[in-house]
């Protein structure tokens, strides 16, 4: 039994984690920390000041906010605890500090904790090695709501950055062409962003060829996709020994059982 302590419990993807865990035989949320205790169903303490949890658990899952990693960090560094990081928006000077905390702890952080994106980045680096080579241009596509403030996505970047890998990272990212009147160039990946209405999250993934066209796609209809991964993430963090891991690590794993 995995037991996780829950940081951001209170908040959509705390609460909708706390449910699926509920479900689930192989792990346990035995302690949960937020700024506000608000709500009284969750089944387990929660903790407005982390300093004050003293909970033995097996690893940490974080979805809050920027600005409490600092101190989950630290935290999780001073109990030996495994982490499990899916706080957004991170710093270039906070991703130093995660990768130096991987030196000490195991640390997981993905773009994407979907495990059906992070499979399709696999098959985008086999797809790519065979197309490119062959004449197929390549575009991104990826829609979201009407809220999302960035754009392109963290995950329209990272399936870009999976092609790339697999082609030497000799690809430019075009985001606009309206202000360029010339035609496309052989080594080019392009990136569109739509926004509207309550998209969770799609992502399209062309290769255009001549006569023939490859599309990748990956739906997400809840972000409970999101928090499975997360927790499965969990599941395979407990125990691991220092290091930076991602939800690759965690499919390789499955794939080898």
């Amino acid at each position: 039994m995995t037991r996780i302590i829950m940081h951001g419990c209170n908040g959509r993807m705390g609460q909708m984690i706390t449910g699926i865990v509920r479900e689930r035989d192989d792990a346990q949320i035995v302690a949960g920390i937020d700024v506000v205790d608000n709500i009284t169903t969750n089944g387990y303490p929660v903790f407005t000041d982390i300093d004050k949890c003293d909970v033995e658990a097996d690893v940490v899952i974080d979805f809050s906010s920027a600005s409490a990693v600092d101190k989950l960090m630290y935290y999780c560094e001073m109990k030996d605890l495994p982490l499990v990081l899916c706080s957004t928006g991170l710093s270039e000077e906070q991703m130093s500090k995660v990768k130096a905390l991987s030196g000490k702890i195991a640390v997981l952080k993905s773009a994407n904790m979907s495990l059906g994106i992070n499979l399709l980045q696999k098959l985008l680096k086999e797809a790519a090695a065979i197309l490119a080579p062959s004449g197929f241009d390549i575009e991104v596509v990826e829609k979201h709501h009407r809220m999302k403030l960035d754009a392109p996505s963290g995950t329209a970047l990272a399936l870009a950055d999976s092609v790339n890998e697999a082609l030497g990272n000799e690809y430019e990212y075009v985001f606009d062409r309206s202000s360029r009147r010339e035609k496309r160039h052989d080594k080019e990946i392009g990136i569109s962003a739509v926004r509207g209405g309550t998209i969770v999250g799609d992502h399209d993934v062309i290769f255009a060829g001549q006569d023939e066209v490859i599309t990748f796609s990956h739906s997400a209809y809840s972000r409970a996709v999101f928090a499975k991964g997360a927790v499965s993430a969990a599941v395979f963090l407990a125990g691991k020994p220092a290091g930076f891991y991602d939800m690759s690590n965690v499919i390789d794993e499955s794939l080898s059982r």
